[in-house]
């Protein structure tokens, strides 16, 4: 049994219209499941993405650098989904991270000397 795969238009990336058809044999079937088996090991996922071939490059060391467990990757996760979120970016974050600090209530005062200054001659 071959399994069919819709190639709208004959231009990948697009969502409407069907002309094409490809399919895919057993062996590639087979090939493809144990791939997923062995990531699924891993926790991951195999899926397809279409795009630019110009952006090629720069979606694989995404995808590969997000497929890291590791501080990095959540960074990068978090910058990626805020700036395609279409939403403002929020503001008020060095006061979150000023009261998340450890000295934040602790009771120390911080204050400035009010004297009187130098004297500064202009003329």
């Amino acid at each position: 049994m071959l399994q069919t795969v819709d190639c709208p238009g004959g231009i990948p990336g697009y969502i409407t219209g069907q002309t094409r058809r490809r399919t895919m044999g057993e062996p590639q079937k087979r090939a493809v499941a144990k791939d997923e088996s062995r990531l699924g090991a891993r926790s991951l996922t195999r899926f397809e993405v279409l795009g630019r071939d110009r952006d090629r490059a720069l979606i694989r060391r995404l995808a590969k650098k997000l497929a890291e467990d590791s501080p990095d990757a959540e960074r990068l996760r978090a910058v990626v989904a805020g700036s395609i979120s279409g939403e403002p970016p929020t503001t008020g974050g060095i006061a979150a991270a000023l009261l998340a600090s450890p000295l934040a209530g602790s009771g120390l005062a911080f204050g400035r000397d009010s004297g009187g200054g130098r004297k500064v001659d202009l003329g």
